[in-house]
């Protein structure tokens, strides 16, 4: 969560859309260009939710949900977008970051003690116009929280457009996004420590059982959960959209195999763990450490 108490030479302002509570602090820019900044900002907000949202009527998602084998739909542009981004980052994580378990996720949200729904079905999604095509029904997309990261990289030309070039933008207390000169400090909260990180021109996302980890499940069924998961994982990036995927999918991967996952070339910084209770930076498998604690 942001850290408490240190924002006092910001300006601050929030706006509730996409089921969470969005947050601009803006350092540099007088309060009249602040307020007229966060009003075109809360806009667009307002406008992405209307494209993005699953449970809108008539959204861009929507009527993806709802299309029949054969169909072809035509998109605004942000949507095109967020999809191929979220296609990107399947290809990044070898496919444990899937927008398309709709289903699969209300089975989940609901709790309900049955197996879950076979995934099935096929959407093309059309590089280069914006446009997509269902070739056969029963994928269901929910753009979870790659929309509020889509949404906070959108946010940021648009305040830099107002000259308010040092800020902190927040989605709820799992998404952040930082950039300009100052360092932001954020708080990793656990269940038993906390620990204070700081952010400039990065992007952070948390995804855990205490936050959207009932929310998260594996695209190969139950049986491939990892049989201990983290309770809790913080992902930073130099995207929000990219800290959204990796928060996500790291929450698919044995912790153990997590290290070997920073190795690769996927666009992931740091990340923090809670096993256990226990809250800590995870190191990449690259660095040795040598005796005493200091890295070669």
């Amino acid at each position: 969560m942001i850290a408490q108490g240190h924002f006092l030479d910001a300006h601050g302002f929030h706006h509730d859309a996409m089921n969470t509570t969005f947050s601009l602090r803006l350092r540099g820019v007088d309060e009249g260009t602040a307020r007229a900044a966060a009003r075109e900002c809360f806009e667009w907000l307002d406008y992405l939710e209307s494209r993005l949202s699953r449970f809108i009527e008539g959204s861009d998602v929507s009527r993806i949900n709802h299309l029949r084998a054969g169909e072809t739909l035509y998109l605004s542009e942000p949507c095109h977008q967020c999809l191929l981004l979220a296609l990107d980052g399947s290809a990044r994580t070898d496919g444990l970051f899937d927008i398309t378990l709709g289903t699969r996720i209300e089975h989940r949200k609901s709790r309900d003690p049955g197996p879950a729904p076979p995934v099935t079905g096929r959407l093309t999604l059309h590089p280069d116009v914006p446009a997509i095509t269902c070739e056969s029904p029963g994928r269901e997309i929910d753009l979870g929280g790659i929309a509020k990261g889509f949404a906070l990289d959108q946010l940021m030309p648009l305040l830099v457009g107002w000259d308010a070039q040092d800020s902190l933008l927040a989605a709820g207390a799992s998404s952040f996004l930082a950039f300009g000169p100052s360092a932001w400090p954020v708080d990793l909260t656990g269940d038993r420590q906390s620990l204070r990180i700081f952010l400039t021109n990065q992007a952070l996302s948390a995804s855990g059982t205490g936050i959207q980890g009932d929310h998260i499940v594996h695209p190969s069924g139950e049986g491939a959960q990892p049989a201990q998961p983290l309770t809790r994982v913080w992902v930073m990036a130099p995207s929000a959209v990219m800290a959204e995927i990796g928060s996500t999918a790291l929450m698919l991967v044995p912790p153990d195999e997590i290290p070997d996952w920073l190795d690769r070339p996927i666009g992931l910084g740091e990340v923090y763990a809670e096993r256990e209770g226990h809250l800590s930076r995870v190191p990449s498998s690259a660095i040795e450490v040598l005796p005493g604690g200091r890295p070669a």
